[in-house]
């Protein structure tokens, strides 16, 4: 079974030969090329050999255009600057604004923005690589976490309180542009999209569901509309958030090591994949293959099907090599008991 397979196999709630094995890898990935994160942020050609060169020699079933939150924010005018050991740093259009103001944005071409095509490019060459074989995952930031990082954090969240009315207008804009992005992904040859909305866990259930939550299932079924499946990926405690992420028509769904396995599992469902939590630095960089493997098997037998493994978020840079081969150490699949 190719890993492509066995991935399609899992979403289609068909058996498989074992459970998908899909990290995050970002600057780990670019190590071990021998290239840095600035290089990897900034060049497909880099993003994709990074990526397929570790899918290949720790045997895990994706490739992922997974690199950074500002592609997008770059279109909408932001400015990046790009560091070598680091996250790229880029400064929203409208952080130091004291009102919303959509009419300031531009409104991105993907395939004409630099940041966003070259992107579009990475998932090409991820194609190209290994499209035959392993499943290709592109990327894009959910409506909330573009809209935070145009405004600056601590501004969205006041956002969020006092301007709902411009919160609105600018998701509005946040959403189609994301849609238009991962639309262009999925010609370039994309089977999945990953959604980041990382901020959403910082704020209350009913915040998201009458503010965000619209938006974000309006761009999930855009992709899956036009044929790729979605995965969801929010950072933190997102416990209080599961019941309105069953509503969406989300396939696959990121855990973080903060949130109880089976409890998600209670709250989401049997028709969402999980993915398995360990701690990525506390375990998976700082742990041992032995207890890695322990934990995975902890987490896949609370998760039960259908599952694929993952650590709760990017593999930190500076974990040993044998403890990515522990983690993509194949569990056999089993049913779930009857």
């Amino acid at each position: 079974m190719t890993p492509k397979e066995r991935y399609l196999n899992t979403l289609q709630g068909k058996p498989c030969d074992c459970l998908p094995r899909v990290p995050i890898l970002m600057q780990f990935a670019a190590e071990y090329i021998g290239s840095n994160y600035g290089a990897f942020a900034a060049d497909y050609r880099i993003l994709a050999e990074a990526n397929y060169r570790c899918a290949k020699d720790f045997d895990f079933d994706q490739l992922s255009a997974i690199s950074d939150p500002y592609r997008e924010t770059a279109g909408f005018g932001g400015i990046t600057t790009f560091v070598e050991d680091g996250v790229p740093r880029c400064s929203g259009p409208l952080e130091g604004d004291d009102d919303i103001d959509v009419s300031k944005l531009p409104r991105p071409d993907p395939l004409q923005c630099d940041r966003m095509r070259d992107r579009i490019e990475g998932v090409r060459e991820m194609h190209r690589l290994a499209g035959e074989t392993h499943s290709i995952m592109g990327w894009v930031e959910g409506p909330a976490a573009e809209a935070a990082d145009l405004r600056g954090l601590s501004n969205f969240f006041m956002d969020l309180l006092d301007d709902k009315e411009g919160v609105d207008a600018l998701m509005e804009r946040t959403t189609d542009n994301a849609i238009h992005f991962a639309h262009a992904q999925i010609e370039a040859g994309a089977d999945t999209v990953g959604i980041g909305e990382a901020m959403a866990s910082q704020v209350s259930a009913e915040t998201y569901a009458e503010l965000i939550l619209p938006y974000t299932d309006r761009l999930v079924r855009a992709i899956r509309e036009r044929g790729a499946f979605v995965k969801l990926h929010v950072c933190g405690n997102i416990t209080h958030l599961l019941p309105h992420f069953r509503t969406m028509p989300i396939n696959i769904l990121d855990l973080d090591h903060l949130v109880d396995t089976s409890t998600a599992r209670q709250l989401i469902g049997p028709g969402i994949t999980l993915c398995t939590n360990l701690d990525p630095s506390g375990l998976v960089c700082h742990g041992n293959p032995e207890t890695i493997r322990a934990a995975v098997l902890k987490a896949v037998s609370r998760l039960g099907n259908p599952c694929m493994i993952n650590a709760g978020c990017e593999i930190p840079s500076g974990t040993p090599e044998e403890n990515l081969r522990a983690l993509c150490t194949p569990v056999p699949w089993k049913p779930n008991p009857a």
